[in-house]
């Protein structure tokens, strides 16, 4: 399930570095629980619908925030925590929560992402290196942490078949450097093409894409047509 809640308006700039913030406000609705601490088969989104300004980010007409599960028990838990307590960042609260419908998806889909994603690959030391949708190995990190989860909700019959890789045909890809806790995360403003059952495509859809979709990392839009809208007759003969 998705939700988009619409938030009031902002009393103070938001500093820019709230994601890890937002995680923080997300487990507060949620209550007591273990799936911060489990593989993440949920995602969130940024706030959208600032401007950046003096001190950070404003948003004089509210925001709008996106967060998908997978599960519908927490979505439960989530309605009841933000009745209890609205308050989100800056002075902004939620006004109103809406349930967002599923797309029918095929075998394919490419999805703009809402924040970056993170991809890692161990080292020999037991360190990690970052890689970015320039490096083709990030693909094969993206459909390994999608298999997983996949396996972790009761679905690994799909798993083989699903895979997560960055669109490279997309111009204007770039990186991010986001700093949570003290640690800095790099990531990547970059399409991504899911393939698989469409059960596996609404599933990468609500879950996200790649490492740390829990702290608010590779969150996805709705899906992109890649097909040209046909110009009405009647715009054709006023040209």
């Amino acid at each position: 399930m998705r939700l988009r809640l619409l938030l009031t308006p902002s009393c103070e700039p938001v500093p820019f570095t709230y994601p890890h913030r937002l995680a923080g406000v997300l487990h507060r609705w949620l209550g007591q629980n273990d799936w911060h601490d489990s593989l993440s088969l949920y995602s969130f989104g940024w706030l959208q619908g600032g401007r950046m300004g003096r001190g950070g980010l404003h948003f004089p007409k509210g925001a709008f925030w996106t967060l998908s599960f997978y599960e519908g028990e927490p979505v439960e838990r989530l309605v009841r925590g933000i009745f209890r307590d609205p308050t989100v960042i800056a002075g902004m609260a939620v006004a109103s929560v809406q349930t967002l419908p599923v797309p029918s998806f095929g075998q394919r889909a490419v999805f703009r992402v809402e924040s970056p994603v993170v991809a890692r690959r161990v080292r020999a030391d037991g360190g990690r290196d970052y890689l970015t949708w320039e490096d083709e190995a990030a693909d094969e990190v993206l459909t390994r942490v999608l298999r997983r989860k996949l396996v972790a909700a009761g679905l690994g019959h799909l798993a083989p078949q699903a895979t997560i890789r960055f669109d490279r045909r997309y111009r204007g890809a770039k990186t991010k450097l986001v700093r949570i806790k003290g640690i800095d995360h790099r990531g990547s403003l970059c399409p991504v093409i899911v393939e698989g059952p469409p059960e596996a495509v609404q599933f990468a859809w609500l879950v996200g894409a790649g490492e740390l979709t829990g702290c608010g990392f590779g969150a996805l839009s709705e899906p992109v047509c890649r097909e040209r809208p046909k110009r009405r007759a009647f715009q054709q003969m006023q040209a």
